[in-house]
């Protein structure tokens, strides 16, 4: 497992290294603060795309396989980012890793709930995401403090160095089992999403990763604004509220428990995510250090939730229902670290703001309903029961 978690890490760190470098990467290249956040978002595009082909492949392919090669090309490609010139030449190779992060995203959720029993599955995704979020914060500290010391390249060389590592321990553990001798099923996509529940818990999955990218991605302006001290450094630095994710993540299950029910904790989730959003409307440094504490502990409540919640309520197409989750995770994550921009640049800080209050405010409505149709759903069983 040890394996596991630490190359879950690296591909979260790989996703994010680009954040806290956005401000620098604009002057250096004299492009626009929304033409910089596309290193982000040309990640997110094929993220939201690639895990519903991902997902039903490993219906028929080892997970542990792919994730290795993934790995493997993933180490190329960081180390390829040390070398490329012009800012075209970074998008195409971040839009490359786009391709390769989700294969290992995806990958590691099914190899989880392969070697995992049914009734640990809930801790181990929190594990899980715990490691995620430990790999978003790394990824955003050490390539401010790496460009910090040295420049901005070595962050790319560094994790480059580091996946070359996580793909020799990987062939060292045991596979989760051998690959079925059998064709791709497509029509396992339109099988899960026929599932109201499984939709309901998506769509809220898209609003709230959309709010949350949208807040990760412009953080480093916002900051530039209001502090001429922000280097890349204190950026990288401004993201330790991820650290309150892995301690409410990895508590997931007892949070649960205290509020009555995992779809109780996903609302909970989500109204503390709009009351973090109002304390980062105040125009003070010190004001998002603090809501970024609050913002990240409700948020990865919400998603570890989630996570765990699916897992626990399918039994069939495990590749096929964390393949969608993660699709729709970064689908919100691409329109979120994008589209807000042009709302930032046009109505300020504020608009931004109540734009994103606004699209949390839909995802807490779809909680809400998730709630009804599980209750529903235990009723009808204990009927059936009697």
């Amino acid at each position: 497992m040890a394996a596991i978690l630490f190359t879950t890490i690296l591909a979260l760190s790989a996703l994010y290294v680009p954040q806290p470098l956005l401000p620098v990467l604009s002057v250096e290249f004299g492009v626009a603060r929304e033409t910089a956040a596309l290193l982000t978002t040309i990640t997110f595009i094929p993220l939201s795309l690639a895990p519903l082909f991902y997902g039903v492949l490993l219906e028929t392919v080892s997970a542990l396989r792919m994730l290795r090669l993934a790995v493997l090309l993933l180490a190329l490609t960081e180390g390829l980012m040390f070398f490329i010139e012009p800012f075209a030449g970074l998008m195409a190779l971040r839009l490359v890793q786009g391709l390769l992060i989700p294969a290992m995203l995806t990958s590691l959720m099914t190899y989880i709930s392969q070697i995992t029993a049914k009734s640990d599955i809930a801790r181990a995704m929190a594990w899980y995401i715990a490691a995620t979020i430990l790999g978003g914060f790394a990824g955003r500290a050490f390539s401010g403090l790496i460009a910090s010391l040295l420049h901005w390249r070595f962050s790319f060389l560094f994790l480059g160095f580091a996946l070359l590592v996580a793909w020799f321990w990987l062939g060292r553990i045991a596979d989760a089992g051998s690959v079925r001798v059998a064709r791709p099923n497509f029509k396992a996509i339109g099988e899960v999403l026929t599932d109201p529940m499984v939709r309901t818990a998506y769509a809220m999955v898209f609003c709230f990763f959309l709010a949350f990218a949208a807040m990760m991605n412009y953080l480093p302006f916002r900051l530039t604004e209001l502090s001429p001290n922000a280097d890349e450094f204190r950026i990288g630095l401004a993201y330790s509220g991820y650290l309150m994710g892995i301690v409410v993540s990895l508590n997931a299950v007892r949070i649960h428990k205290r509020c009555g029910g995992a779809e109780r904790a996903m609302i909970g989730g989500l109204v503390f995510f709009i009351l973090a959003l109002l304390v980062m409307a105040v125009p003070q440094v010190a004001a998002l250090v603090c809501g970024m504490f609050l913002l990240c502990g409700a948020s990865f409540l919400t998603h570890a939730t989630a996570t765990g919640y699916l897992n626990r309520h399918t039994s069939q197409y495990k590749g096929v229902v964390n393949g969608l989750y993660v699709a729709f995770y970064y689908g919100g994550g691409a329109v979120g670290s994008y589209l807000p921009g042009y709302v930032y640049k046009g109505f300020g800080w504020s608009g931004f703001i109540a734009v994103l209050i606004a699209v949390l405010v839909v995802a807490l409505l779809l909680a809400v309903h998730l709630s009804r149709i599980a209750a529903l759903l235990r009723a009808d069983l204990n009927a059936a029961d009697q």
